[in-house]
């Protein structure tokens, strides 16, 4: 496993801060929580399935790192006002926040994909983002008067940027990147952008990482030929391997990126150049 080196007080250094990740225990939000957790940072660990909040929590924890498990569905508006309230019980500030959780509906996801599908994406990967931020603001205005700023991460993708190439899913068995996916990775960008520009004087920065291709453990072995045509998309040669995403993360998080907002840092390796 890689680990990023950071010295206290640093322009990386995250000791102090408190940061709170959604769909924290997923395939990307794992390592977007160890590298914060790595940097210094208190992270608390927000998603729907208490087993593996607990277990990263409890594995940060044995390396000497700061973490806390938080079960929410950011979708409820209720659940997160309650969270919100903890968090300024607790701890009295938020410096961080990654808008991580997303969705991907089952059911088609061609041109068959039913109008319910789209609704669905837009509700976590935008309405529930745009909640848990507002919302939020009491909390991230508490961070700027402590440590002078607060940062906001929108965790967006390739594909609310450009169209998936048919052609990398064609004779795969792998099923397409879908409509409503895309179109709400979309939305949330634009959204990023919105608030950069209204919270700006604030010195709240608000930024958004777009990943590229991060396929799952098993991928090259399961569909090999899915994967080799994702690594020659890449200018790299090859897919990312998801602890790739932790500097992102980090950089965004800290005061390395002081000047830094209204910015969609693409981790695809190259995909989205050519």
């Amino acid at each position: 496993m890689t680990k990023l080196l950071t010295s206290n007080g640093g322009l990386f250094d995250l000791h102090g801060r408190i940061a709170l990740v959604t769909g924290g225990a997923g395939w990307l939000g794992a390592p977007m929580v160890t590298g914060l957790a790595e940097a210094g940072a208190h992270v608390i660990i927000v998603g729907r399935r208490v087993e593996p909040l607990c277990e990263l929590a409890n594995e940060l924890k044995g390396q000497g790192l700061s973490a806390e498990p938080y079960v929410l569905d950011v979708r409820d508006s209720v659940a997160t006002r309650v969270a919100l309230d903890y968090l300024e019980r607790v701890h009295g500030r938020l410096d961080v926040l990654v808008n991580n959780a997303a969705s991907a509906p089952p059911g088609p996801r061609g041109l068959d994909a039913p109008d319910e599908s789209f609704a669905d994406a837009t509700e976590i990967n935008i309405t529930a983002a745009w909640r848990l931020t507002t919302k939020a603001l009491p909390l991230l205005r508490a961070a700027v008067r402590s440590a002078g700023e607060a940062s906001v991460i929108n965790i967006g993708s390739m594909y609310g940027k450009i169209s998936p190439d048919p052609r990398v899913y064609q004779e795969t068995g792998e099923p397409p990147n879908p409509a409503f996916y895309g179109a709400a990775k979309a939305g949330l960008l634009q959204m990023t952008r919105w608030l950069a520009a209204n919270l700006g004087p604030e010195r709240i920065r608000v930024n958004s990482i777009s990943p590229g291709p991060f396929p799952q453990w098993n991928a090259r072995e399961r569909a090999p030929e899915f994967v080799m045509k994702l690594d020659g998309k890449t200018l790299l040669g090859r897919v990312g391997n998801r602890e790739e995403i932790k500097g992102a993360v980090v950089f965004l998080a800290s005061s390395a990126s002081s000047f830094v907002t209204g910015a969609d840092l693409a981790v695809d390796g190259g995909w989205t150049a050519w």
